[in-house]
């Protein structure tokens, strides 16, 4: 019976080491993929910048980016929102001028420094945007910290995980706030001085609103713009965006979501797709923001594809709402890939001249006009529909999941589930099993033998 148990034990080892640590190399390499994908390529000399017109009689929103990351959705739509309303000086705010990196690899140029924008205004924001931004580097970290808390009175709002950042700062202190139901437990847990709650879209608690994952951050703009420029601007916002889900404005109560067995496919596709899809972004002139975000927060996020930034050239590409992005690859030395996006609802006009500059190039890879097929639908229903038929439908499912969008009305379509993450795991299995196999038949069953013999 002992023998048994040993040999149980030596079998169950081998998988675990093997299977186990191949899983974990993967799944920690794609993790640092997304949120520290930091900008290995040289930043060229900068021309173009755009800074939005500072207009003293509008209230002004600073929206935070960190050092190296910040979540791209977190920080892109409620930027894009609040210039929407042509009601407030909306910027961009970090540290310093350094390019700086959304998740997924997307890079941008800060309108202002932290230390420029107080100057200019001589007093504190009206508004605080506070995105996700991951504490991995201490002293990098640590001005934006000391900025919030030098802010410590004025409105803030988080969006998603942006709730540690707050609370870090202590600006959470005593207050209800939520999160990313992913982060919830461990971020209560981290921060246990505020009241952490689960069922909201968003709370608000005196100075600070925060919101849980993602697409709640866009109940809780139209929240705070339905409190500040009323009712029908944050109506008209929402209906601008195709946004299908405003009754979470007046009512944010949900059931909360868990980390279940759903997880399982984010964590599989994270640890054994080794054949991520080589998927080009086309930047232009005038792009929308909140549309590009799609592309870095379903495929991207999804273990499943490597997102590579594309222009005419590597200077500035100014966005509709002003923000710089800086494109890493330009046409002439742009990697191999296998798809190519143009988003936006009106890229075929606005982007045509780039369009035929990328045609011309030769490549063979048609550029796919992600959003113009669906104008009249929300940002993220089109590429949540494509990314289940490159993908699977359990992809797909648990990317509306984690963007908390609560959408009953897609359509996807395609596998059932990855073939290809299972098809490997599986596969590690076999071969973790054959050599639990060798390993018993020459070192334990050959030693019983021959303890047998002697």
């Amino acid at each position: 019976m002992k023998r048994l148990l040993w040999r149980i034990v030596v079998y169950f080892c081998i998988f675990v080491v093997f299977v186990g640590g191949i899983g974990l190399i993967g799944f920690l390499r794609e993790k640092q993929d997304y949120w520290t994908a930091g900008r290995k390529q040289p930043v060229p000399a900068l021309q173009g910048l755009v800074k939005p017109a500072y207009d003293p009689n509008k209230p002004t929103v600073a929206v935070v980016l960190g050092n190296p990351t910040t979540e791209v959705f977190d920080f892109m739509v409620p930027y894009e929102m609040f210039v929407m309303t042509d009601a407030y000086n909306v910027y961009a705010v970090a540290q310093d001028h350094h390019v700086t990196t959304l998740t997924g690899g997307l890079d941008l140029a800060p309108h202002y420094s932290f230390q420029e924008l107080d100057q200019m205004l001589g007093k504190s924001p009206d508004l605080i945007v506070v995105p996700f931004i991951p504490i991995v580097d201490e002293e990098k970290y640590k001005p934006v910290r000391e900025w919030l808390q030098k802010h410590a009175n004025t409105q803030i709002l988080s969006i998603c995980g942006g709730a540690a950042n707050i609370a870090d700062a202590g600006l959470a202190k005593g207050k209800s706030i939520t999160t990313h139901w992913q982060v919830f437990t461990q971020f209560s847990k981290m921060y246990p001085d505020a009241n952490w709650v689960r069922g909201l879209r968003y709370v608000h608690d005196g100075n600070v609103v925060a919101s849980a994952g993602l697409t709640s951050g866009i109940d809780a703009v139209l929240y705070v713009i339905s409190q500040q420029l009323g009712e029908p601007m944050a109506e008209k916002i929402a209906q601008e965006m195709n946004y299908p889900s405003y009754h979470f404005v007046k009512n944010p109560k949900v059931e909360p979501y868990y980390i279940d067995w759903s997880e399982a496919i984010y964590n599989f596709n994270q640890a054994f797709q080794w054949n991520r899809k080589k998927t080009g972004v086309l930047l232009y002139n005038g792009m929308d923001d909140g549309a590009l975000t799609t592309i870095f927060d379903t495929y991207a996020a999804s273990g499943t594809t490597k997102v590579y930034t594309i222009a005419s050239s590597k200077q500035p590409i100014v966005t509709k709402y002003h923000l710089n992005l800086i494109p890493r690859y330009d046409m002439s030395d742009a990697p191999k890939i296998e798809r190519m996006f143009v988003t936006g609802s009106e890229a075929k006009s606005m982007a045509a001249d780039v369009v035929k500059q990328w045609n011309d190039k030769g490549t063979g890879v048609e550029p796919e006009f992600i959003h113009s097929e669906s104008a009249d639908r929300f940002i993220f229903d089109a590429p949540l529909e494509d990314l289940a038929k490159q993908e699977d439908i359990l992809t797909a499912k648990y990317g509306a999941k984690r963007l908390e969008y609560r959408a009953t009305h897609l359509k996807l379509e395609g596998k059932p589930f990855s073939f290809e993450t299972f098809g490997i795991l599986f596969l590690l299995t076999v071969i973790s099993v054959l050599l639990a196999r060798y390993i018993d038949r020459r070192f334990i069953i050959g030693k019983i033998a021959s303890s047998k013999h002697c």
